[in-house]
């Protein structure tokens, strides 16, 4: 029987002002080599500059992983020649990570709970971007991504399928930005994955590994590690050998092909960097960053719902992402109603935010009128339904205006004085005594054509829960 082993390479871009070693800017879509200086390009004469910043945010993830921080750091020189690569060779870490071992701890409710073990976690800088011209003879390189602060999260051999390696994936991009170091976009290259690929047969040594690449979602890493599966499950049951190599995804197809022969350590030559002195990592600095951590997202779902409440499914929910946690929590500073600011940040807020594809922070709807529109369907001054499709998107378009203007402005204000109501309940039932003799014949569903008639001839908007009360309590008083 045949079992499938896969590591994860998981580089994460981390979201500093400045690149790693240099004062160049650290920005995503400015024009191509324009945040390029002469240390990030090694010329002569310019040494590079450790930024304090990296190492927090290193250590910080190192200790949410519940990994060992190495007080001692010495950076390395990983030499190989590419042409997006300016100085022929990139300063990262070899024999001292900034984090040895680690857990990412997979608490899905729908795949076995497990922890993946990590071998460490290291910095580095980036490379540039080629950028392949079609048709062409030629490939423009940009070098802005170049010394761009990395962490790179190598797990041990120990993930078996495509669905765990997308969920230890979700967890370390949930984390990072819950850390604020990395908004983890995939699609924009600030978190990237390369999974190591071998088929054995159980219980037998690793098999020969194959690293793919150019992975540009969860849904893409999944889709090619299944088909590098069933590619090495079916070379290796025709009796072909499985040579250790890099391949690229292509999502096109759904296919994977080879780039060239997998490198060994003894290919890139590494050694200390001369220009980097050993940096020595302090009590009072490590405690400094360890206090500084926030609060992560197994205990944010925990408060959700030991302090607040809530279903499984909806801490679930509002903890995948911080963002929408702290709205939750704002919120709930102006509103006890817990479970309906759930819904509706689960329900017409998200809907709004995926469909103007923004998020939850520059939301045009403050937590305090989020509690406030709560509070006003509670009261009944506002039915459910015409806060959600109307009152809601009004006050989105309209930020400056309050709940209770809203309300006025648009004409939803209920019917406060029921004295009219009952009159006119009274008429419409007078007007159909057949009908209300089905009713007491047992064929209750000629309610719902009375509210039809009476939501019709209402002047005022009225609360339909409570005239249809008042319905039931008016024919149950007819003989």
């Amino acid at each position: 029987m045949l079992e499938t082993v896969i590591g994860l390479e998981v580089h994460v871009q981390l979201n500093t002002k400045s690149k790693i070693f240099s004062y160049d800017h650290n920005d995503f879509g400015n024009h191509p080599n324009s945040d390029v200086g002469a240390i990030t390009l090694a010329h002569p004469g310019t040494l590079p500059m450790v930024s304090k910043e990296v190492i927090d945010m290193g250590m910080k993830l190192g200790i949410a992983l519940e990994g060992k921080i190495n007080r001692n750091l010495i950076f390395d020189r990983k030499n190989y020649f590419y042409p997006d690569l300016p100085k022929g060779y990139q300063i990262t870490q070899d024999a001292t990570p900034i984090c040895k071992g680690g857990i990412v701890k997979i608490r899905s409710d729908d795949f076995p709970h497990s922890n993946i073990e990590l071998t460490k976690i290291h910095l580095e800088e980036d490379a540039g971007k080629s950028i392949h011209v079609q048709n062409a003879y030629f490939t423009n390189v940009d070098l802005n991504r170049s010394g761009v602060p990395l962490v790179e999260i190598v797990t041990e051999p120990v993930i078996t399928s495509s669905e765990q390696a997308g969920l230890c994936l979700i967890e370390l991009r949930k984390l990072v930005r819950y850390l604020g170091i990395s908004d983890g976009n995939m699609e924009r290259g600030s978190l990237r994955c390369d999974a190591n690929i071998s088929v054995r047969l159980s219980g037998a040594p690793l098999g020969s590994k194959v690293e793919v690449k150019n992975m540009n979602s969860i849904k893409n890493v999944r889709k090619a590690i299944d088909h590098e599966i069933k590619r090495q499950t079916k070379m290796i049951s025709a009796g072909q050998t499985i040579i250790s190599e890099t391949r690229t995804y292509n999502p096109e197809n759904n296919t994977t092909s080879g780039m060239r022969n997998k490198e060994v350590l003894n290919d890139y030559r590494y050694f200390p960097e001369p220009d980097i002195s050993p940096i020595v990592i302090s009590d009072e600095w490590y405690e400094s960053v360890k206090k500084s951590l926030p609060i992560l997202p197994a205990q944010v779902k925990k408060i959700l719902i030991e302090d607040y409440g809530l279903p499984n499914y909806d801490a679930s929910l509002l903890s995948d992402d911080h963002l929408t946690a702290a709205y939750f929590f704002k919120t709930a500073s102006f509103c006890k109603h817990y479970k309906l600011i759930s819904n509706w940040i689960m329900g017409p807020v998200k809907s709004y935010l995926n469909e103007n594809e923004i998020s939850i922070d520059i939301l045009n709807l403050t937590p305090s009128k989020l509690a406030d529109l709560i509070h006003a369907v509670q009261q009944k001054e506002i039915s459910h339904s015409d806060a959600t499709q109307q009152a809601f998107k009004y006050i989105l378009n309209h930020p400056q205006i309050e709940v209770s203007e809203s309300i006025v402005t648009l004409g939803l204000a209920q019917l406060d004085d029921f004295s009219e109501m009952q009159q006119l309940i009274e008429d419409v039932l007078a007007a159909y005594p057949a009908k209300v003799k089905e009713y007491h014949n047992g064929k209750k569903g000629v309610i719902g054509m009375f509210m039809g008639l009476i939501m019709k001839k209402a002047v005022s908007r009225i609360d339909p829960q409570k005239v249809n009360e008042m319905i039931k309590g008016t024919l149950d008083k007819i003989k």
